[in-house]
């Protein structure tokens, strides 16, 4: 399985911007579906963004406007840029590749606090 390695997270004030950044240890080129996921705190992971190879993207409504997720076959990378971050948006941050069954990497903390 690919390997992937989250990075950019950190502590920002509300209203703030994050980019993520993760980087695959493999070409990307022939991984059809790219995601971020987060889990806060007692609550369950769910589905932040998704970019398929044709580069049609998914949002959650909860960041739809705010958040944009991009690939670059060329780096091997997925990014997730977080504009006008809330305190809601605290969390553990997941790269995801293939499916929920795919490949995870181990997170990056995010935390939107004044």
């Amino acid at each position: 399985q690919v390997q992937l390695v989250e990075s950019g997270g950190g502590l920002v004030q509300p209203g703030g911007s994050l980019r993520l950044s993760c980087a695959a240890s493999t070409n990307i080129f022939s991984i059809y579906r790219l995601a971020w996921y987060r889990q806060a705190p007692g609550k369950q992971r769910e589905l932040v963004a998704t970019v398929i190879g044709g580069g049609n993207t998914y949002y959650a409504d909860s960041v739809k406007g705010r958040f944009t997720i991009s690939r670059d076959n060329a780096r091997n990378t997925v990014d997730l840029q977080m504009n006008n971050l809330k305190p809601g948006d605290t969390a553990v941050y997941y790269c995801n590749a293939g499916d929920y069954n795919g490949s995870w990497g181990r997170g990056t903390q995010v935390t939107v606090s004044s």
